[in-house]
């Protein structure tokens, strides 16, 4: 297993990380996630810390904390040996304050957390969405005095946008808060918004992507193709309406390159659709999710080894889209082009 830099802090991350939205899972979306109850999930587990994967990622708002309570059961006795990712911010309920990012929200989220977790520290812990209501400031400092007690190693974000990540940043130059380290963003062969100005501002910012869907929201597993109807298995039946949207031409267009991808280099289409994640700037780990075994087991084929040039090439071709603006000047005109070149 790889291990890179998380952005520009010193912690180091595998290339692969598991998400434990797999874990516990109930209700609408979750349920169609997978749900591993305590047993699965230390198999599951076993499997990853063979591979070097020792970065787990989860969230609260999984099935209503039960997928924080079934990881913190499946790494009971071996909390030294992985790194712990989870989030906060979305709502747990339906008070005023059972959502968003205040410092008391904050603070009861973390306690919550920990407790669900049965530790008593977080490796890293991610707004999952920006709370306009409570100004930055407020909650920088509350994360500040979260690290400085010992409860937090390194924090980050989710879904944030290009402002609200520099916003952030800039403020917490300014107070010596700590900086967020890391921004836990979907990014997918039929997702690439994110090169757009999110990974600009992680190159120059030191913040590090970890990518969530990095299958298209279930799309690039191999099991779809042109002219075929949904696998009846398929969890796009419950969840299509919960996850980003892809144009149908476009899907089987990606799909399409990645099937003569996959031929060529004799990998499956998952496996060449994560690896050419792991090439692209800025990602420090990829989030992957497995509702059984063989799943984790194929996921974990997409490292040692790499995608030649051109086969990056042809992939990078059927997935081009045209950037929003103001982006496509700098994209399509040579004067634009040549203040600003690409980052990819």
């Amino acid at each position: 297993m790889d291990y890179r830099p998380l952005g520009a802090s010193g912690l180091k991350v595998p290339a692969l990380s598991f998400g434990a939205g797999t874990f516990g899972g109930s209700g609408p979306l979750f349920g169609h996630w997978g749900n591993s109850d305590a047993k699965e999930a230390r198999r599951l587990v076993d499997i990853c810390l063979e591979a070097g994967v020792n970065l787990f990622d989860t969230a609260d708002v999984y099935s209503n904390g039960a997928s924080e309570e079934v990881l913190g059961d499946a790494i009971k006795g071996r909390r030294d040996a992985v790194l712990i990712s989870t989030k906060t911010s979305l709502p747990m309920g339906d008070g005023p304050a059972d959502w968003g990012s205040s410092r008391s929200r904050l603070i009861r989220s973390v306690d919550a957390a920990l407790k669900r977790l049965g530790t008593d520290y977080i490796d890293l812990l991610q707004l999952h969405a920006f709370d306009a209501s409570t100004p930055v400031e407020e909650v920088l400092s509350t994360l500040d005095d979260l690290v400085r007690s010992g409860k937090l190693r390194y924090v980050g974000v989710s879904n944030f946008s290009g402002w609200q990540v520099m916003k952030s940043l800039g403020l917490a130059d300014r107070h010596g808060y700590p900086r967020y380290v890391a921004h836990q963003v979907y990014y997918s062969l039929v997702g690439r918004d994110y090169e757009w100005e999110l990974m600009p501002l992680g190159l120059d910012q030191g913040v590090g992507a970890l990518v969530w869907s990095p299958l298209g929201w279930g799309r690039l597993t191999g099991k779809i193709r042109r002219g075929q109807p949904l696998p009846e298995k398929s969890r796009l039946h419950g969840t299509a309406d919960f996850g980003p949207p892809v144009e149908d031409e476009h899907l089987f267009k990606v799909v399409d390159a990645l099937e003569a991808v996959a031929a060529e280099a004799g990998k499956t289409v998952p496996q060449v659709a994560i690896n050419w994640l792991l090439q692209r700037p800025t990602v420090s780990s990829v989030i992957i999710g497995a509702r059984n075994e063989e799943q984790l087991r194929q996921n974990l084929g997409a490292v040692g080894w790499a995608l030649t040039s051109e086969q990056i090439k042809a992939l990078d071709e059927a997935s081009a889209v045209t950037a929003p603006y103001p982006y496509f000047p700098y994209r399509r005109q040579e004067g634009f082009a040549r203040l600003n070149p690409p980052a990819v």
